[in-house]
């Protein structure tokens, strides 16, 4: 391992660290070759630092890409929604506080020559990436919108050199032409030898490049993007691994398979290491107060520490003398002044907080000694800047979990503090009531003479807690002891040789780690002298840490690799500064694998100002353990440490290998010394139990001494884990009693017993078995030409696990003045090299805007914070790359149908199993009596020429409108004479013949009932047509134009108001308005011409047209629903629904006429301007039944949801609904109707009184729940099952569960049968099929111009493949479904047959091989943000769309993004391929409250939705 350093060249994962204006910012140079610093400058602007450093590894990466020619889709975004503000306008400054930026400059430096010669700029690298391509010549970029010319890399190139098992079943790219299309067209896409398309010229039709799978041309960039997308995902996937889930309907078995070439440990099993015995020396003080009085009385004019103003100048020096009698002020107030003497606020053993700003270390030390002499424990944390801090809340949890009430802080401070109107100091968000007191010396008691603090010896009781943040944002105190807290400042005393009167300069935080134990104990157990530099004045000064070394003649420093740093940038203005004085200098975060380039590029920059070798003293330090390691300073002339070259790959299974493969996938480590005076230590599985490891593992590092932590205060389960481990053999039996305490850090301990480490366990990331260090993801982005696009190099990696694994997620802030397509093209390149150098795909990447990531006090990014806001979709990112194609392998097998099995083998095999055919029927009608009405009137013309003489004065229809007031009513009578009228005007004004088609254009009204009897008196078939809507003329119009055209209507009958809207103007920009048929005003007056001329009902012909029903049909269909819902002459009914198709045109014309009941008719439109319409109605009329849609269930829901108090001021009552249903042809929408009857429970709704209806294009009623039968029953079905066409019962509560009801009963005279749609043969209860029904309602067929017998056949009449010996003709409803047998007792007698209803047959997504329901991916997506209005998915090219309405601000588009993928991965086991966000109203629905999913999808690839934000999963 050991190589001199001037052999050496380092190649590793190297973080530097730069400072700028307000803090510290991480720099990180990816693992690889970095040859060396070959030039040190300061930048010219903004008072950047930049470093040039040439990285070999990602240029490596990135060149190797280079010769790849595919390119990416860019995300397509609206220009307006992003524009981003200058930094300190959009986010609060980078910091206020004193404390200053710690993490945040850390991975700064500029870096932005590290790609000089590969990627000079970006333009040269996409030229040629693009040469040779036969449209580079016209090619617009596919990363700019316009004709523009392109300036982006290709993202593409990241699936260049992947490796990924092969789709079994690959995605469909060449099937986006019809198969059907001409010779003329070519079958296949004929793309340019790139494989892409880049783009044409201007002119070019881009129509000839891509059509829709229906054959459609389709003129949109939208299209080219998706092809694009489809080029990349050709491309094999990642690592071969062969992590396939067995997706069995029973349970999803995960079967890891490892990779039989991982590197595998060969070493013998390690044996514990121990540090040199700890000395024994007479003088050592019993307790650590003991020395500070010693210190304190004999030696009271020595310096014990200097505090510096911001430029850098001692301000302040607090002598022994001044630190031992305020100290003892303090602990005489705290014990004595606070309460009263019979009860005093405070007792030995309690917790107080240390709240003091980081430029006041004086202030810190006297109450930190002060507490340690009132024997109460200090909790040091930081100053909290605002009501809402990163982490803040966990900060509260800790402090109430130590059950602290008091904080002791300066009178600067607490003026600075947060206040409400009142003056008092805020209520922090979590925290406990604290009592604040301040700890200058004017309001502190002086102690009387008698009074003298006890100080015992040291032992177990707590001395102060450290409090440290896990991974997942959890703060929890480290408890240490006195003992520990003395020990481990004899430990540092000997190993770093301290003595009396040093002088050390201290750069670190003193109120925790390292700063603390050096700068605050130790220095006080050897009477040094320390120097604290606060952070603020490496602003200003950057090397002031230096020149306080050199003017002070200090022997030791301490410090962090961007203090290196930031003195290298700025040693040009100081050049007479001289090191020579210092015999340490001690790196504290040198257990970093990236210090090494740090520490020697300082070296060799400040060996001429006599800095010696051996004086770097790189240490490792954690808060459980302490100082786990420290470099001891080595003797002038002695042979340099060795480094370990270690091999990436080997890494990531845990293993040590010397790297002999590529150099650019080495890391280079350097040693942190060895183990403290009198401790022990093992290397331990960082997984499972803490079994040793062999000596070429890596594993975590465990420490076994008096100096570490003792617990987490009150937190014993997790102590015990951590605090207590006992290391175990291979074969799990305890090796010693002694316990060990973790520190945390992963590592390993090579030759002469040096420590080295790799990494830490909070920056583990496990992805499929293999480990990857967050740090070194981190370095590799940043060494991406970062500077022109993240803002002070702050980026945020960690993982979040979806589907079984752990995935990357790399977050990063945009500098405010990067361009979109440098942000792109930065994201395309940090995606290439990380997939390069580490083998691993990230899923997700995101810029968010500058200064927007949660803060940690000292200014760097709080990860956990920010892994919560990308996980709740508070992230906002500005823009967002997923790649959940690259990264998700462990996928199950799509599913192999298996061929052959005929329909007659599945009905055998379903009698084997003992499982029935799916069936079920309604009552039969030939055994239910009903009067003479029917046998003397057979047709509905008849029936209300018979009731116009029997009752004629009886009212059959009433209008309301939105004031709830009666509009218009109709009498039998008045029905009939105004519909003899309109059959004169078609006699007279129209010269119809019987038989012609009547298009019937009216709103909802009793005029439209007139118009459809007037057209059966004249013998005309009416066809219902909704009229075109006034302010969208250009998207409704043409809907009645093609219904007219194709209906080849003889005339118009219309409304006066309508008549002049369709020769309008306007009209005639969407429709040809010349050749409009005849169109017929049916207000004016007309001469009623004689009866016996104009009453030529002609029954053989259809009653109403495009979907043909005969009337026999129609009769048997209301004679169906009078008989299902009991409805006579003396009963009335609510209805508010559209009066145009199916059922609720059948409610709203015909079944008033045929039973004779009273319908009071509500324009659904009318709710819209008072919400109360439906109830109000319901309630005054004390209605028992009512009829409504989806929609204006919802509309109710949503608007009168919070308006209960004011539904019972005004009186409405819902005691009277028996049946309120919902007319529908789709799945029941269970969470609405269970929504509605919750809500209006309060108004006397029944909750036994909600259900639904089915009906189809063949057969408008096949199931209405009616008064009599048993209720609606639910069944909870297994999701997995049902995706293969199986119906499995599941409990309530089991993972991936469904909730199905019933839709209504089955009306009488219908029978259902369910049947597999591909061999049409009928299946068993268990199984999902196509729902076909027989009735003498079923439609006769559809009306086209082509009359395509066999599609009438197919659809309309149809029979069984097998098993139907009465040879029944049934009608396809094009519904899937199944049915189940219940324990409940029907009508009839027999066991109710359910019939449930899962969703359309045209609708089901393809994917997989298995058969998904668009209601259950978007039903999954609603629910994922509070910004998600509404959602639809369709499928494209064997791609799943996913498009989501936006409520929210446009801020949140991009946050939906990763929610949307992880959420459909997670629930169905789909990757997304396109997410696209828009604003509310874009998706349509028709009047029924159904998604057009289909015209959503015509819409989005014509690119007519003007979405917010497209993107484009990889």
């Amino acid at each position: 391992l050991g190589k001199s350093l001037n052999h050496y060249l380092f190649s590793s994962s190297v973080k530097l660290k730069c400072y700028k204006g307000g803090g510290e910012a991480e720099l990180t140079v990816c693992e690889g070759a970095v040859r060396y610093w070959t030039e040190c400058t300061r930048a010219r602007k903004d008072g950047d630092y930049s470093i040039y450093i040439h990285t070999e590894a990602v240029q490596a990466a990135l060149a190797h890409h280079k010769e790849q020619k595919m390119a990416l889709p860019m995300p397509t975004k609206r220009r307006s929604t992003f524009v981003q503000s200058p930094a300190d306008v959009c986010t609060p400054p980078d910091t206020s506080s004193a404390s200053e930026d710690e993490g945040s400059l850390r991975r700064q430096a500029a870096l932005s020559a590290a790609l000089h010669q590969s990627l000079q700029n970006a333009e040269s690298w996409i030229n040629r990436s693009i040469q040779g391509s036969s449209t580079s010549s016209s090619a617009s970029s596919t990363l700019s919108h316009g004709d523009g010319k392109g300036t982006s890399g290709s993202l593409a190139d990241v699936f260049a050199n992947s490796r990924i098992e092969n789709f079994s079943i690959p995605p469909d790219v060449t099937a986006t032409t019809s198969s059907s299309s001409s010779s003329a067209r070519p079958a296949t896409i004929d793309l340019p030898p790139s494989g892409i398309v880049k783009g044409m010229h201007k002119g070019s039709n881009r129509a000839s490049l891509m059509d829709t799978a229906d054959g459609v041309p389709v003129s949109s960039r939208v299209s080219t993007k998706i092809q694009q997308l489809l080029n990349t995902l050709k491309r094999p996937k990642r690592p071969p691994l062969k992590e396939f889930f067995v997706d069995d309907f029973e349970e999803i078995v995960e079967v890891p398979q490892p990779d039989p070439n991982q590197p595998k440990p060969e070493g013998r099993q390690m044996t514990p290491v121990k540090g040199e015995p700890l000395g024994v020396i007479c003088n050592w003080p019993p307790a650590l107060e003991a020395a500070l009085q010693r210190w304190g009385t004999t030696q009271a004019r020595c310096p014990c520490l200097t505090a510096l103003d911001v430029t850098g100048k001692p301000v302040y020096t607090l002598t022994y003398g001044k630190l031992w009698s305020r100290s003892l002020k303090l602990a005489y107030t705290l014990l004595n002044k606070l309460g009263t003497k019979n009860e005093p606020v405070l007792k030995p053993g309690d917790r107080v907080a240390l709240v003091y700003p980081n430029n006041d270390p004086v202030m810190f030390m006297v109450a930190f000694y002060g507490c340690l002499l009132a024997e109460v424990i200090p909790v040091p944390i930081e100053v909290p800047l605002t009501r809402k801090d990163a982490g803040g809340q966990q900060i509260g949890f800790l402090l109430g979990s130590c059950g602290i009430t008091l904080a002791l802080t300066t009178e600067v401070c607490l003026k600075g503090l947060p206040k409400t109107q009142n003056g008092e100091i805020v209520q922090f968000k979590g925290w406990p009531r604290l009592k604040w007191v301040v700890t200058d010396s004017k309001y502190l008691s002086k102690s009387p003479k008698d009074w003298q603090p006890s100080i015992s010896t040291a032992g177990t009781e707590p001395a102060y807690i450290e409090y440290k943040t896990s991974k997942e944002g959890s703060v929890m105190g480290v408890t240490v002891s006195r003992i520990a807290m003395l020990a481990h400042c004899q430990a540092l005393s000997q190993a770093c040789s301290y003595s009396e009167g040093e002088t050390i300069v201290n750069v670190l935080d003193f109120k925790k780690d390292a700063g603390l134990w050096h700068g605050m104990l130790t220095n006080v157990m050897n009477k040094m002298h320390t120097l604290s530099v606060p952070y603020s004045v490496m602003k200003t000064c950057p090397l002031s840490w230096v020149q306080r070394v050199h003017t002070h003649k200090a022997r030791v420093a301490l410090v962090k690799c961007r203090d290196l740093h930031w003195a290298m940038m700025a040693h040009r203005d100081q050049r007479d500064v001289s090191l020579s004085s210092l015999r340490m200098l001690i790196v504290t975060d040198g257990a970093n694998p990236w210090s090494v380039s740090s520490c020697d590029a300082f070296l060799s920059l400040f060996q001429s100002h006599g800095l010696k070798p051996e004086a770097i003293c790189p240490c490792a330090t954690s808060p459980e353990a302490m100082t786990v390691a420290i470099r001891r300073p080595g003797v002038p002339g002695a042979p340099l440490p060795g480094r370990a070259v270690l091999s990436m790959n080997g890494l990531s299974y845990g293993v040590i290998r010397v790297n002999t493969e590529d150099k650019n996938s080495a890391l280079t480590v350097q040693d942190v010394g060895h183990v403290m005076p009198g401790g022990m230590m093992c290397i331990v599985k960082p997984d499972g139990s803490p079994q040793l490891c062999k000596t070429d593992e890596i594993g975590e590092i465990c420490v076994s001494s008096r100096t570490g932590g003792m617990m987490y205060y009150g937190l014993t389960g997790v102590t015990k884990n951590m605090f207590e481990v006992i290391p175990v053999n291979s074969a799990g039996s305890p090796v010693g009693d002694t316990p060990f305490v973790r520190s945390g850090l992963l590592g390993f301990v090579g030759p002469g017993s040096l420590v080295f480490v790799v990494g830490k366990m909070d920056g583990l990331l496990t992805v499929s078995g293999r480990r990857h260090n967050a740090d070194d993801i981190v370095a590799t982005g940043l060494a991406v030409e970062s500077i022109k696009t993240v803002y002070r190099g702050r980026i945020a990696v960690f993982s979040v696990s979806v589907f079984y694994d752990e995935r990357i997620v790399v977050v990063a802030e945009q500098r405010p003045d990067a361009s979109e397509e440098d942000s792109f093209q930065w994201m395309s390149r940090v995606l290439q090299a990380i997939d390069s150098i580490h083998q691993v795909g990230v899923y997700c990447l995101a810029l968010v805007p500058a200064n927007t990531l949660p803060k940690t006090p000292l200014g760097g990014i709080h990860l956990s914070q920010t892994k919560q806001h990308f996980l709740e979709g508070f992230l906002h990112p500005c823009n967002i790359l997923m790649c959940p194609h690259t990264c998700v392998t462990n996928l199950p097998k799509p599913r192999q149908k298996q061929p052959g099995v005929g329909p007659a083998s599945v009905m055998v095999g379903n009698l084997v199993a003992g499982k029935r055919i799916a069936q079920a029927a309604g009552r039969d009608l030939g055994q239910i009596e009903e009067n003479d009405l029917v046998r003397k009137h057979q047709f509905l013309t008849e029936v209300l020429q018979w009731r116009a003489q029997a009752t004629p004065d009886h009212t059959l229809f009433l209008l309301l409108n939105a004031k709830g007031t009666t509009v218009c009513t109709a009498t039998c009578l008045q029905l009939h004479k105004r519909a003899e009228r309109i059959a004169s005007a078609l006699y007279d004004k129209g010269h119809l013949n019987a038989g012609d088609n009547v298009v019937l254009l009216y709103p909802p009204g009793i005029e439209l009932i007139v118009a459809f009897y007037g057209c059966l008196y004249a013998g005309c078939i009416p066809v219902t047509v909704r009229p075109p809507h006034a302010q969208n003329l250009t998207a409704t119009l043409p809907t009645v134009r093609m219904i007219v055209d194709v209906s080849k209507a003889a005339c118009i009958l219309t409304t006066q108001a309508l008549l002049r809207l369709l020769k309008s103007r306007e009209a005639a920009t969407a429709v040809d308005v010349k050749t409009w048929p005849a169109i017929i005003d049916t207000g004016e007056t007309f001469s009623v011409l004689d009866p016996t001329e104009i009453f030529k009902a002609v029954y053989s012909l259809p009653l109403c047209l495009l979907l043909q029903m005969s009337h026999s049909a129609v009769s048997a269909l209301c004679r169906a629903i009078k008989l299902q819902c009991e409805l006579y002459s003396s009963r009335q009914i609510a209805i508010c629904l559209d009066p145009y198709c199916g059922l609720g045109f059948t409610l709203w014309c015909l079944c008033s006429v045929y039973s004779g009941h009273q319908s009071i008719l509500i324009p659904p439109m009318e709710l819209e301007s008072n919400l109360f319409l439906w109830l109000s109605t319901v309630s005054q009329y004390k209605i028992r039944d009512t009829f409504c849609s989806y929609s204006v269930m919802e509309l109710c829901t949503k608007g009168l949801g919070n308006q209960m108090e004011v539904l019972k001021a005004r009186g409405i009552n819902l005691s009277c609904v028996r049946t309120c249903v919902v007319v529908a042809e789709e799945r029941p929408r269970i969470s609405l109707t269970q929504s509605f009857s919750k809500l209006f429970k309060d108004i006397g709704l029944s909750s036994r009184a909600v259900s639904t209806t089915f009906g189809s294009r063949v057969n408008v009623a096949i199931c209405l729940q009616g008064t009599s039968g048993p209720d609606p029953t639910t069944v909870y079905v297994d999701l997995k099952s049902l995706r293969h066409d199986r119906v499995r019962l599941v409990e309530r509560g089991a993972p991936q569960s469904l909730l199905l009801s019933e839709s209504g009963k089955i009306l009488p005279g219908v029978k259902v049968i369910i049947v597999n749609p591909e061999t049409k043969g009928p299946v068993g209860d268990s199984h999902l099929g196509e729902i076909w029904v027989n009735s003498p309602h079923t439609a006769s067929g559809y009306y086209t111009i082509y009359d395509n017998e066999s599609l009438q056949a197919d659809h309309f009449n149809t029979r069984l493949s097998f098993g139907d010996a009465a040879q029944t003709f049934w009608a396809r409803t094009g519904y899937l479904g199944f049915v189940r047998r219940t324990e409940l007792t029907a009508a009839s007698g027999d066991r109710h047959d359910a019939l449930y209803v899962v969703g359309a047959l045209d609708e089901t997504l393809e994917l997989r091989g298995l058969r998904y329901h668009p209601i259950d991916i978007e039903t999954s997506v609603s629910r994922t943000h509070r910004s998600i209005a509404e959602c639809a998915v369709f499928t494209w090219t064997n791609l799943l769309v996913v498009v989501v309405e936006l409520c929210g601000c446009e801020q949140e588009a991009l946050d939906l993004v990763p929610l949307v993928t992880n959420v459909v991965l997670e629930e169905h086991y789909l990757i997304v391929g396109v997410v696209v966000v828009v604003d509310p109203g874009v998706i349509p629905i028709n009047s029924r409250g159904e998604k057009q999913r289909m015209h959503l999808r015509d819409s989005f690839l014509a690119d007519q939705l003007d979405p917010i934000y497209v993107a484009y999963n990889m």
